[in-house]
């Protein structure tokens, strides 16, 4: 069994595409019922995949974005400890503040661009997710209105015609 959604996609459009036509019509043909709602439910059974890939997307944005707050929290830390230090010299103290105050910022902008980058590479793999859902879904309703439109076409043709018969007032009443 498949469990790429585009791959089993690509199989029901094959599925599809080799179709053996209905007679007397150029877009109409006669598909294995069975065989194409089966492919139908393994396409849905495949996007809790999708979405449970998006959800590990999510938490490893999330452990990023806590590692980056970690490792800014330690900065910070390193930077706050350094300028007690420098504090119990007096000689030292202009320069203390200058370096403390700079070692913050720097933490807090390293923070900030990590987070940036981590919101980025997330949100962009969350785009393409999405895209993919949607054109996997695109794809289904158009195989779904498809394969509706064959199998009424199909009942269509399978009906008897009325035939043209004189009117004969005996009979009609």
């Amino acid at each position: 069994m498949a469990s790429d959604v585009n791959e089993l996609l690509d199989m029901l459009f094959e599925m599809i595409e080799e179709a053996k036509g209905v007679p007397l019509s150029s877009d109409k043909c006669m598909v294995d019922r069975t065989d194409a709602l089966d492919r139908i439910d393994e396409i849905r059974s495949a996007f809790p995949m999708e979405l449970a890939e998006a959800k590990k997307l999510l938490a490893a944005r999330n452990d990023y974005l806590a590692s980056a707050k970690r490792e800014g929290d330690l900065l910070i830390q390193q930077a706050e400890e350094r300028a007690k230090q420098m504090l119990a010299e007096n000689e030292l103290l202009a320069k203390a503040k200058r370096e403390s105050e700079e070692m913050r910022r720097k933490a807090e902008e390293l923070s900030r661009e990590l987070k940036q980058a981590a919101n980025r590479y997330c949100d962009d793999a969350l785009r393409r997710t999405e895209e993919a859902v949607a054109e996997a879904y695109d794809e289904i309703k158009k195989s779904r209105s498809r394969f509706r439109a064959t199998a009424a076409g199909m009942a269509e043709s399978a009906q008897p015609q009325p035939q043209n018969k004189p009117f004969d007032a005996e009979t009609e009443g």
